[in-house]
């Protein structure tokens, strides 16, 4: 893999399908929770690394939660303002493809 690859520390936002109450914030690792208008929730938080983000999305799976999308949060990391969809993975039509 190439320097600064995704094994490195950073923030993730994943997004589900459904509102989860923002009392699951603790049990997903000290992220935070967002309802969003569309019946989606936003999980967003620090991610220190590969073995952590499975971690992470074994959670949601576990929990039968529909994934909607999930990336690095490249706001938190400097390089990307929040507004910039690019590097992002969102699924359409049951396909992932890159934003």
């Amino acid at each position: 893999m190439m320097a600064g690859s995704c094994h490195e520390a950073g923030r993730y936002e994943i997004r589900v399908e459904g509102h989860l109450d923002t009392r699951w914030a603790a049990w997903f690792g000290g992220t935070t929770l967002a309802q969003e208008s569309d019946g989606t929730t936003i999980i967003d938080g620090p991610v220190v690394d590969q073995a952590a983000l499975h971690g992470l999305l074994q959670k949601i799976r576990d929990l039968g939660l529909p994934l909607v999308s999930g990336a690095d949060t490249p706001r938190a990391m400097g390089r990307l303002p929040r507004s910039d969809p690019r590097g992002r993975l969102r699924r359409h039509r049951g396909h992932a493809v890159s934003g």
